[in-house]
């Protein structure tokens, strides 16, 4: 007689996959479009929001990081050829990034609220992986740098603004669409490129050629890139291509990719040159200039990525908590889930509403608009350096809510979890950022005033916030622009900024927590102590919109 059959892996309480679901469904983003001027956008946003929820886009974010792209410095015969292979995860996301607009479509459809469109892309699409975006915003952030030398601009824009994502080395205008990137960095300043020792010398045909090396040029198979040397006339900025107009190879010999923590997706290279020829862009001398358009864009970029890491994980620990069992009840149901739930999607609205605001004033500025471009100048800034700290914070409490699940690879949290500390690193570390918020407030005309001016429309509403408004002003005051207590100063700005955003702008229940527990220091210092009486209930009908299909 057979032994009767051991059932010892039956699969219980364990929640679905986390497919189907929609990150455009987010209420927050939906309604800073409409106020900042994208609302036509929604029938697209939704769009892309079903591609990113579903298990096609899943798959291609899991591959793309789990096959890296490799360093091919020779072909079979010996030939220097500095190309990076990536996976095909990693093209298929990359070719939805240009294809919808994220890369510089904006540039050549300036209708209002274009860029706030394209800001809503990344906050959907960047839930998805975040490796591949870092040519799309660099692309981005290349057009109004290289608008301050015309006749480089009309050879190079039309493609750099098209919805055509054609890899491959070829000579920059016999392809369907460029991608642009930038190096800057060196291994012995980082963030100080004034110490830059990379060389550009004058060359008779009006070119420049350059030699030295870059420390962290990230995706190095893009097809031109800004670069900063050192000219006779001091730091400039030229364009140098990876194919020269004869289809000959630029040298852009790539010595290593980096072997980073995490955006593993993404190529960051060394990259030497060597009698490189480059084109000078905008005024010898005048290289920082030109490219601080550039970073400044990038920055925004990063505090939009983060955004999205931190509703990526929130996403995540909702789904696990709505379907998972403990101690004789869902988890959801537990009074101090609750708490943590809820606290997590208070900080992922605060940062939405925050950098949804950045994207409109981008937008605005760009219209012409003075009061929004000196907002604008300060507060990327500000968002840039606060979102990014707070986001690492948020995927570890998110992971934690999975438990022993959310610390395995195939929960995506572990990935999130080495993506986090990206954006707080990329164009400018927190004290660049922070002592960046100083000097624009000391040298921006109108620029306090701009920011004050959204602070002071939430007047009245609550007196925590009114109270907190006049601590800041009385700080900035005080301070003088010392550089020793910039965190402290750029962290309760951002938080007075984000309040008063709330207060005017989210539910009540929402606004109220922010108030209570960032304002007015009735919380702790972990996520999760909201205090009682908080409205646990209307915080979490905020994220029950975007839930999975298995909801």
């Amino acid at each position: 007689m057979s032994a009767p059959t051991a059932h010892t892996h039956q699969v219980t309480n364990q929640p679905p996959p986390l497919v189907g679901h929609d990150p455009s469904a987010d209420p927050a983003l939906r309604a800073a479009m409409a106020r900042e001027g994208a609302g036509w956008h929604l029938p697209d946003l939704r769009r892309l929001g079903a591609l990113a929820g579903s298990e096609q886009a899943l798959r291609w974010a899991e591959q793309a990081d789990r096959f890296p792209p490799q360093l091919r410095t020779h072909d079979r015969y010996g030939h220097r050829i500095d190309e990076v292979e990536f996976h095909p995860a990693w093209h298929a996301l990359l070719d939805v990034a240009v294809r919808t607009g994220m890369a510089a479509a904006p540039w050549a459809q300036p209708r209002p609220g274009a860029h706030v469109a394209r800001a809503a892309d990344i906050l959907v699409w960047g839930t998805v992986e975040q490796g591949h975006l870092c040519p799309a915003s660099m692309t981005y952030a290349a057009v109004p740098a290289l608008r301050v030398a015309p006749d480089l601009a009309a050879r190079f824009e039309p493609l750099l603004t098209s919805r055509v994502y054609d890899p491959g080395l070829r000579v920059p205008e016999t392809k369907a669409g460029l991608l642009a990137g930038m190096g800057m960095t060196e291994k012995q300043g980082g963030s100080d490129v004034r110490s830059n020792t990379t060389t550009a010398t004058p060359a008779r045909d009006g070119t420049f050629r350059l030699r030295g090396h870059k420390w962290f040029t990230s995706a190095p198979m893009s097809d031109m890139f800004l670069v900063l040397a050192q000219a006779p006339d001091g730091l400039s900025c030229f364009l140098v291509p990876r194919v020269l107009p004869d289809g000959t190879r630029n040298t852009f010999r790539i010595q290593r990719l980096k072997d980073k923590l995490g955006n593993r997706s993404n190529a960051s290279g060394e990259p030497e040159f060597d009698d490189t020829v480059g084109w000078l862009v905008g005024e010898p001398g005048r290289g920082i200039a030109v490219i601080l358009e550039m970073v400044t864009l990038t920055r925004l970029d990063a505090a939009l990525a983060a955004a999205a890491g931190m509703r990526a994980a929130v996403l995540s620990a909702a789904h696990h908590v709505r379907h998972r069992r403990a101690f004789g009840g869902l988890l959801i149901d537990a009074p101090l889930m609750r708490n943590v739930l809820a606290d997590l999607v208070v900080e992922t609205e605060a940062a939405t509403t925050l950098v949804m605001r950045v994207a409109g004033a981008v937008d605005r500025s760009l219209s012409g608009d003075d009061t929004e471009r000196a907002f604008r100048r300060i507060a990327t800034a500000v968002a840039k350096y606060w979102v990014c700290k707070r986001v690492p914070g948020v995927v570890v409490e998110a992971l934690e809510c999975l438990g022993g699940n959310g610390y395995v690879e195939e929960s995506g949290m572990p990935r999130l979890y080495r993506e986090a500390p990206l954006n707080g690193i990329w164009e400018g570390a927190g004290n660049v950022n922070a002592l960046d918020v100083l000097r624009a407030l000391a040298r921006e005309p109108g620029g306090l005033a701009a920011v004050t001016a959204d602070i002071d429309a939430a007047r009245g509403a609550d007196s925590r916030l009114d109270r907190a408004a006049d601590q800041l002003l009385s700080q900035l005051e005080a301070t003088g622009g010392e550089p020793f207590t910039a965190r402290r100063l750029v962290e309760r700005l951002a938080l007075v900024l984000q309040g008063s955003l709330l207060v005017q702008h989210a539910p009540t229940a929402v606004a109220d927590a922010f108030c209570a527990s960032r304002l007015a220091g009735d919380g702790g210092l972990a996520f999760g102590t909201l205090p009682a009486g908080t409205d646990t209930a209307g915080i979490l009908d905020r994220i029950a919109s975007s839930g999975s299909d298995t909801d």
